[in-house]
C-alpha cells in the first residue's frame, strides 16, 4: 500500500537472525527480507547493521528519497541478537553459548565503535569507566525519581489510537471503571493518578 499510494515512510527492519526463538532460514526462504520490499515496488537498501556510520548513511539517504521523491523505503540492517528477545526468554534454550560469544567478539557495533574513537584519539579505556559509572548514577537517580510518580490513569488506555472510540471500546471501558469503583483495594485506585 505504501508503495502503491507513494507514502513518504521509512521501513527500518533489524534483522539480528532470529524471530523470538526460532533462526530466520526457519522463517523463510532467502537471505533476509529485502527481496521481499523490492517485490512490493519499495525502494530497498540493504546494510551492515553492525556499523554505525553505514546505518547513519542508508538512514540519510533513504529520507531522501521519501521525502524528495515521495516514496517509501526498507532499510534492512543485518546485525545479531547477542541478548535474549525478552526478559521471559532464554536463548541459551536454542543457541548455544558459543555461538553468542563468537558473534560478540568478532561482530560487535560497540567494540567497532569504540576502537574507531580510540584511532581518532576520542576515547580511552579510562572515559569507558567513567562514563559507565557517571551514567548508572544516572539511571539509577531517574528509575529511583520514576518509582516515585503515579502510574498513569487507567483510561488513558482508551485515549491513543482513536478520535471517537468505537463503540465495543467504549463499553470495554465503561466497564473497567465500574469495576474499578466496585473495587478500588482490589485495582489499588491510589497508585494511579486521576484523569
Amino acid at each position: 500500500m505504501a508503495a502503491t499510494l507513494g507514502c513518504p515512510v521509512i521501513f527500518y527492519c533489524r534483522n539480528n537472525g532470529y524471530a523470538i526463538s526460532t533462526p530466520a532460514v526457519e522463517q523463510y526462504r532467502g537471505d533476509g527480507i529485502a527481496s521481499r520490499g523490492i517485490g512490493y515496488g519499495i525502494d530497498t537498501i540493504r546494510v551492515d547493521g553492525n556499523d554505525i556510520w553505514a546505518v547513519y548513511a542508508a538512514t540519510k539517504a533513504a529520507r531522501k528519497i521519501a521525502v524528495e521523491h515521495n516514496r517509501p523505503v526498507l532499510i534492512e540492517a543485518m546485525t545479531y541478537r547477542v541478548s535474549h528477545h525478552s526478559t521471559s526468554d532464554d536463548s541459551s534454550a536454542y543457541r548455544s553459548k558459543k555461538e553468542v560469544e563468537d558473534w560478540s567478539k568478532r561482530d560487535n557495533p560497540v567494540s567497532r565503535m569504540r576502537a574507531w574513537l580510540e584511532r581518532k584519539g576520542w576515547w580511552t579505556t579510562g572515559d569507558d569507566a567513567e562514563i559507565t559509572k557517571s551514567a548508572k548514577a544516572e539511571v539509577l537517580r531517574a528509575f529511583s525519581a520514576a518509582e516515585k510518580l503515579k502510574k498513569p490513569s487507567i483510561g488513558l488506555m482508551f485515549e491513543d489510537v482513536y478520535d471517537e472510540l468505537p463503540p465495543e471500546l467504549e463499553r470495554e471501558r465503561k466497564e473497567i471503571e465500574a469495576l474499578v469503583k466496585k473495587y478500588p483495594d482490589y485495582y489499588q485506585v491510589h497508585d494511579f493518578a486521576r484523569q
